[in-house]
């Protein structure tokens, strides 16, 4: 930061160091997001969020993973492995909200961490989040022709149309019917988020009434049997506490899809209170179904002898409810298709907002101006997402798909952290206003370069007097000058701890997952993690929030409790499972994220908004604000 000629604001001429990747962004304000970029429509309300959450997050793995979890782990405890993974992602839920409600634009995790983070984290995050989303829905469309099979009675008798055919002379196999629903699917997002929300809604709905009728009948079924799989000799943790609890682990990932809420934001009517209620209320209900789902089935068949690929269907087969094949499938399909939509919708909004901060080319931030949709960035998306689907087995990149999730949800438990004790005390001038601003200064100081020289000296005057009786009573000293002292070092003292935080989550988690490791570099390295997870945690809880968080972004919106036990363990359980998703999903996705760190270097870093701007205080912005207006 370089000081011009003693004027207050701080330009940062940023092209490029390591200083860029540190620079952040202003909460995105009606004012600043009017500065030419055409807005996308308000259409969604709570019932509409609701059901993008729920539609993103339940998909068909519902109707196998009751079967896997509770044969291979949990056994009849499956529900309370559903309970724990939906409490451990109402952490990351509880902090969206937050985050949703007071910056709510287009681009979610990204945007939160270009505002608290900085620029090369936002960038990193903006990126992985594109590919998880373009495999992510890639993948579910694979997953749609095998399930429509069953209809017809296997793969070998669907129609030529919908069945895949492998090219000759290549070993590719190609799914025509995959491709064909992400191309209808991304007409339907071009149409409008009005018209797409309600589609996703009616599918969503028709899958949630599936979902009843399992539990219902199934409740029905158990009634008459006596639910004779929970009298099994194995008792109700057959595999102990370890077992249920890996099993938790593996659900989790279940609940991954209510962030995509969290990406519709800028559509939002009434952000403040409508996204905290959809994030909440669609988590919420994720919840409830599978562990009703998972009551009732796990009821019905001893888990040992699950269908691993088919517990549902199978489990009412074996009562004499063959025919309900056809229903749980057609659950499936359901599921699979509001999952579809809730991957390709995300996308080209944080293909946006990484374009209007410039770290993209432009293409990307063009809004349709019928529409009110990114239409172009919708179209790329589904482009890619098509080929995807036709040409490629993408299952075995399905393990990427969840490092960009959950990269995103430690980043924004970090920054509520951020927000919470050390938020932006500086902000970005835009460009239109930086010449005014140094007009004023300009003019400012002119104005007392001509004040006569009796006013000069009456201000003098003033001057000393306020010296004289500062040093008279010492108390008015302290007063003008030690609380600003006492918040720096407060500051300082903050930004360390959630240092020190953020490695001992990282060294606990590290070690936890090192099982190969010794037993004493083992216990070595986790004494000195937890010292330092201790230590952050400790001052975090003894020291005072900043009182600029009342005033950051949007007020009057949701406000995540327990700060700041609640992001840490947030910050703990996503680290966990990050570290074990497997060296070689790790391996791809570094492949993914070093091809972004050279598109950052040689287009996003210099093609920034924040390339070459003045940084000033957040009060003197307000300032300039309103006297510009």
């Amino acid at each position: 930061m370089v000081l011009e000629g003693g004027k207050t604001g701080r330009r940062r001429g940023w092209g490029g160091g390591f200083p860029s990747l540190m620079r952040r962004k202003q909460v995105d304000s009606d004012r600043v997001r009017a500065e030419g970029h055409r807005q996308l429509a308000k259409e969604l309300n709570v019932p509409t969020l609701v059901a993008i959450g729920v539609g993103s997050t339940i998909g068909a793995g519902v109707y196998v993973l009751v079967g896997t979890v509770a044969r291979e782990h949990a056994g009849p405890a499956l529900t309370i492995s559903f309970l724990i993974a939906g409490i451990a992602a109402a952490l990351s839920a509880f902090c969206y909200a937050e985050l949703a409600s007071r910056c709510p634009s287009a681009g979610s995790a990204y945007h939160y961490s270009y505002i608290c983070v900085g620029e090369g984290v936002a960038w990193l995050i903006g990126w992985a989040l594109v590919l998880e989303y373009t495999i992510g829905g890639s993948a579910v469309a694979r997953g749609i022709s095998p399930n429509i099979a069953l209809f017809f009675g296997g793969a070998d008798r669907l129609p030529w149309v919908l069945a895949r055919h492998q090219l000759p002379w290549f070993d590719v196999i190609v799914d025509p019917c995959a491709a064909a629903l992400v191309f209808v699917f991304t007409v339907l997002l071009c149409v409008g988020i009005k018209e797409s929300s309600f589609v996703q809604g009616l599918i969503t709905v028709l899958n949630a009434c599936v979902m009843l009728f399992v539990i219902v009948a199934g409740s029905y079924i158990g009634f008459q049997t006596g639910w004779i799989s929970y009298k099994v000799t194995d008792g109700y943790f057959p595999y102990g506490i370890n077992g249920m609890l890996a099993g938790s682990a593996t659900v989790f990932f279940a609940y991954i899809g209510f962030d995509t809420v969290a990406s519709t934001a800028e559509e939002v009517k009434n952000p403040q209170r409508d996204l905290p209620l959809g994030i909440g209320a669609a988590l919420a209900i994720c919840c409830s179904l599978y562990m009703m789902v998972s009551v009732v089935i796990v009821g019905l068949v001893p888990y040992f002898a699950m269908d691993s690929d088919t517990p549902i269907s199978s489990a009412f087969a074996q009562h004499g409810m063959q025919w309900s094949m056809y229903v749980v499938t057609s659950g499936a399909v359901l599921a699979l298709c509001s999952t579809l939509m809730g991957s390709l919708l995300p996308q080209p909004r944080i293909l946006m907002a990484m374009a209007r901060d410039g770290l993209l080319p432009s293409f990307f931030a063009d809004v349709n101006k019928r529409t009110q949709v990114p239409i172009k960035g919708t179209v790329v998306t589904g482009v890619c997402a098509t080929t995807l689907a036709l040409f490629m087995d993408v299952s075995q990149l399905a393990g990427m798909v969840s490092v960009g999730t959950l990269l995103a949800f430690t980043i924004v438990a970090v920054s509520i952290l951020i927000l919470r004790y050390v938020p932006p005390d500086e902000v970005p001038l835009p460009s239109s206003l930086q010449e005014s601003f140094h007009l004023s200064q300009e003019y400012d100081e002119e104005k007392v370069r001509d004040t006569p020289g009796d006013k000069r000296c009456n201000t003098s005057q003033i001057k000393d007097v306020i010296v004289a009786e500062s040093m008279k009573d010492p108390l008015i000293k302290k007063k003008i000058y030690t609380g600003k002292m006492d918040e720096m070092k407060r500051r300082k003292v903050a930004a360390f701890s959630i240092g020190s935080v953020c490695v001992g989550v990282l060294v606990l988690t590290s070690v936890a997952s090192a099982t190969w490791l010794p037993f004493l570099p083992v216990c070595i390295a986790g004494i000195a993690g937890a010292m330092f997870l201790a230590a952050g945690l400790g001052l975090l809880c003894w020291i005072d929030q900043d009182d600029g968080r009342h005033s950051f972004g949007h007020s009057g919106g949701f406000t995540c409790p327990f700060v700041p036990l609640l992001p840490v363990m947030c910050m703990l359980i996503n680290t966990y499972m990050l570290i074990n998703l497997g060296l070689g999903a790790w391996m791809r996705v570094g492949i993914w994220l070093l091809m972004g760190v050279f598109v950052y270097i040689f287009y996003g870093r210099t093609h920034s908004s924040l390339t070459d701007v003045v940084y000033v205080p957040v009060a003197q912005a307000d300032q300039i604000y309103r006297s510009s207006s």
